[in-house]
């Protein structure tokens, strides 16, 4: 469990609180809106209307006493900026903020944040990757080079083992986990038998893993043939 500050009730903002209360952190908001405040106080440990430009709202709050500070500002980014500055000043440890476009993370960086995100360009290219491959119902990109990718079970795996598929030794990519009926079972014995109601966790290269998915391509289009 952490402690968290986010500032900016915005669409992200709210939604990074639920989740963050989900996972049983103690979250402490605050918005210039008091709106985005209520609509919130009923799930967070503490929430404030205030605006984090004043330096002495920002110190009153105390950020060197939570692990995290989350600026989530999205419309004024020279407010994200002050705000992203001032809690480095006011001794927070560890600032995260929002940017949409590569110069303002240039910027947040420079001025104190120790990491930026880009959660609508996140969210899109995940959309983009699961919707454009047929056979990919889930995506997280772990950097440039290596994702986890949620794939189905192709028909010449069923009713055999991970051991005799030869799974990491014949597609160069790992079985993290595997789902079914809304369970994830992580990291499977070499023993476990394949069936075509699961879905496999896969973790990889992105290239050794895109050339697994013209596997199911192939018998999507071979299926097709055979009709």
């Amino acid at each position: 469990m952490k402690s968290v500050l986010i500032i900016g009730l915005g669409r992200f903002g709210q939604h990074l609180c639920q989740n963050m209360v989900k996972l049983k952190n103690e979250v402490m908001v605050i918005d210039v809106k008091e709106e985005n405040v209520e609509a919130m106080m009923p799930i967070v440990t503490n929430a404030q209307i205030g605006d984090c430009t004043n330096v002495e709202v920002l110190k009153s709050i105390g950020p060197g006493n939570f692990d995290i500070c989350f600026v989530c500002i999205g419309t004024n980014f020279q407010s994200s900026l002050e705000i992203t500055s001032l809690l480095k000043e006011n001794g927070a440890k560890y600032v995260v903020s929002k940017a949409t476009r590569d110069i303002q993370a240039k910027f947040l960086l420079r001025n104190g944040a120790d990491e930026v995100i880009y959660p609508d360009r996140d969210i899109a290219e995940k959309v983009a990757v699961r919707y454009s491959a047929n056979h990919v119902f889930d995506y997280i990109e772990l950097n440039d080079e290596y994702s986890i990718f949620e794939i189905p079970v192709a028909d010449e795996w069923i009713g055999k083992t991970i051991r005799e598929v030869n799974f990491r030794a014949k597609y160069k990519v790992s079985i993290l986990g595997i789902k079914m009926n809304g369970n994830t079972r992580l990291l499977p014995m070499a023993d476990h038998e394949f069936n075509d109601k699961e879905h496999l966790m896969v973790i990889g290269r992105i290239e050794d893993v895109e050339r697994l998915l013209k596997k199911f391509e192939f018998e999507h289009g071979k299926n097709k043939r055979n009709r």
